[in-house]
């Protein structure tokens, strides 16, 4: 893992989850897996996110703040979409009024899988993250544009 010269915040997004995921986000901010030894601070305003994570599939009433949100968060930024559903659309992608996984709208990063993803891999998928981060902050300081297609380098978390 490399060393970032500041905290990295993430700001959390629900799309119509079933809240299994949640939990284990939640669950990696308590004292057992302590996601914040890294230095991630949760936050709520996307204008200080550095990392977009997302749970649940898109869908017709979620996908205008779900690209809201991401157009929100300054560049560089690390989108990581936690568990199935927000990868495919998970046990829901047959719903008439689902579209699919948060790709559909927005660039994705890292994949962590799952139904519910462990504390273990979102950690996992948190920390590539961090690396990821850091490679698109090098690369602005050198002056080459950060753009959703620079995205080639897509890491699935917490397949061991």
């Amino acid at each position: 893992m490399t060393y970032l010269s500041k905290s990295p915040w993430l700001l959390h997004y629900n799309a119509s989850s079933c809240n299994g995921c949640d939990i284990e986000i939640l669950a990696c901010l308590t004292p057992m897996y302590d996601v914040e030894r890294f230095g991630i601070i949760n936050t709520g305003n996307p204008k200080h996110a550095d990392i977009f994570v997302v749970t649940g599939s898109i869908n017709e009433e979620n996908k205008d703040v779900l690209v809201n949100l991401y157009e929100q968060i300054p560049d560089p930024k690390v989108v990581v979409a936690i568990g199935i559903c927000a990868a495919s659309g998970g046990v829901f992608r047959e719903c008439y009024n689902v579209m699919g996984g948060i790709d559909k709208l927005i660039p994705v990063d890292v994949y962590v899988p799952g139904c519910a993803a462990r504390p273990e891999s979102i950690i996992d998928g948190i920390v590539k993250s961090l690396g990821i981060l850091e490679e698109k902050r090098t690369a602005m300081v050198k002056g080459i544009p950060v753009k959703p297609e620079m995205n080639t380098a897509v890491r699935e978390a917490g397949t061991e």
